[in-house]
């Protein structure tokens, strides 16, 4: 092998094996019970730019929360955990009218398998519970038509391994920007606050059960939040368990 080739080769590899990192994040403990979603983390990493929210009335938040949406945020996807322990939630669309949150359309989804937590740590299975910005997509199809900076690449497939119900979890996602570099596709491995607290959460595609960490929804969800989420109107996420996101 010559000089040159060995070097690609050996970047090939190194991409490769931060590829497998994050997709091993994506499996969480127990993946091969059919389980997945990607690793969480912590509630108070980067990707959130607080102050007091412009519009009122955000149904089901509280002031603590409401007050880390940014103050140029027209849009928000408030997600609603069941339960501290509940892998099931509701997913909400708002856009800001005037100074209220008007309720644009919801979806049954699902979060982390064991439900919710505020201070999370890789592999604990539970979904982080705060405000995020959303600023990148991609995924193994085509754009659908999204305003967000989109990365198409068959590197998003999930492994033939995994059960058949989850492969086709990652056909689109939403990066959360949580211990991640915005502006850097989803699967991006670089995790600014540390390997420990997680890292790769995405809103993606739904296969009927919890994940490690992420948020799931149905395709025609997803479809819709890529259609409709704008850069410009400075999208976030609110999410956590009822009562959590009272408080």
């Amino acid at each position: 092998m010559r000089l040159g080739e060995g070097r690609r080769a050996g970047a090939a590899a190194v991409a490769s094996a931060l590829l497998s990192a994050v997709l091993a994040a994506c499996v969480g403990a127990g993946a091969e019970r059919g389980s997945d979603g990607m690793a969480g983390a912590g509630p108070h990493s980067g990707g959130r730019s607080p102050g007091a929210a412009a519009a009122s009335g955000l149904p089901g938040v509280g002031e603590r929360l409401r007050g880390r949406i940014p103050v140029a945020a027209r849009q928000v996807v408030a997600v609603y955990g069941d339960g501290r322990n509940s892998a099931r939630a509701t997913v909400v669309l708002y856009a800001e009218r005037g100074r209220h949150w008007e309720r644009v359309r919801a979806w049954p989804g699902h979060n982390g398998k064991r439900g919710w937590t505020a201070g999370h740590r890789a592999g604990d299975n539970r979904s982080p519970v705060g405000v995020f910005t959303l600023t990148d997509a991609g995924g193994v199809l085509a754009d659908p038509g999204t305003r967000l900076p989109y990365t198409r690449s068959a590197s998003f497939a999930a492994p033939r391994w995994w059960a058949r119900s989850h492969w086709h979890d990652f056909d689109y996602v939403i990066a959360i920007d949580y211990n991640r570099v915005k502006g850097a596709p989803p699967d991006d491995p670089t995790r600014p606050d540390g390997q420990e607290k997680g890292g790769g959460i995405w809103l993606h595609m739904d296969h009927g059960s919890g994940t490690s960490a992420c948020v799931s929804v149905s395709r025609a969800a997803m479809e819709h939040l890529l259609r409709t989420l704008d850069p410009h109107e400075h999208p976030v996420v609110v999410m956590g368990d009822r009562a959590s996101l009272r408080a």
